[in-house]
């Protein structure tokens, strides 16, 4: 039985601009389970990409703005690990030398949520009806794996899809290599790590790997593309809603 609340969604500014078909693979989701939705329309970037620049007056500016926007809301989900734990743990930091304004931002940190995190943890859920015929392995993105502690989460929802079989790639838990600006800075050792992590993924099998972040799969499958090697890419958002 799912509750009776409203979920407003915080829709990660690479999704919002360049894959929105993951945040409408999220909403179908969430409709087939019969959850109410809300998706405020003033939201915007959370200031992860000026926080991690060092620019923190900037990353403020973006977090009161955040917060003013969904401090109302009942739950915040997320289809980004990144993104939530920016919210989540680096939100609080950046006030500490205004209590009123970490107040706030703590409250918010508490309600917003990773989708699969959601999905398993809070609602108990693993399995939402979806089917997908294909071998699929899971790539653990960063900030999900060690600051959010999102593992089994994503693995237990795959492992309920019909018709999905599973494999774990080895290093699944290693970095792509993308890393937002790490990328930019440190081209030469970026792709090294992305070459690391294809490489893993044809060794395993896999005809689709899945992530729960659209920037770690956007790299991954950019090395995918140039190499011409056949393994689609999917958010796990997009394969939940595969029927």
């Amino acid at each position: 039985m799912v509750p009776s609340i409203k979920i407003s969604l915080f829709i990660q500014c690479l999704v919002d601009s360049v894959y929105p078909q993951v945040a409408e693979g999220m909403v179908r989701v969430f409709e087939r389970l019969g959850l109410t939705l809300d998706c405020p329309a003033g939201q915007t970037c959370c200031g992860q990409p000026a926080f991690n620049s060092g620019y923190h007056s900037a990353a403020r500016k973006a977090a009161r703005h955040f917060i003013r926007t969904f401090e109302h809301a009942d739950v915040i989900v997320c289809p980004s690990g990144s993104c939530t734990d920016m919210v989540r743990h680096h939100y609080p930091g950046l006030f500490e030398d205004d209590l009123q304004w970490q107040a706030r931002a703590r409250r918010v940190g508490r309600r917003t949520y990773e989708f699969s995190e959601y999905l398993v943890d809070v609602l108990g859920i693993t399995d939402v009806g979806a089917r997908y015929d294909g071998t699929v392995t899971y790539h653990d993105s960063c900030h999900l794996l060690r600051h959010l502690k999102v593992a089994q989460q994503p693995r237990r929802l795959i492992g309920h899809v019909a018709g999905a079989r599973f494999v774990e790639m080895a290093d699944a838990d290693r970095c792509c290599g993308f890393g937002g600006t790490f990328s930019v800075k440190y081209p030469d050792i970026s792709v090294g790590m992305v070459e690391d992590k294809v490489a893993a993924i044809v060794s395993s099998g896999a005809d689709t790997v899945v992530g729960c972040d659209m920037s770690c799969l956007m790299n991954i499958q950019g090395l995918l593309t140039r190499r011409r090697i056949p393994v689609r890419t999917l958010h796990i958002a997009e394969l939940l809603a595969a029927r």
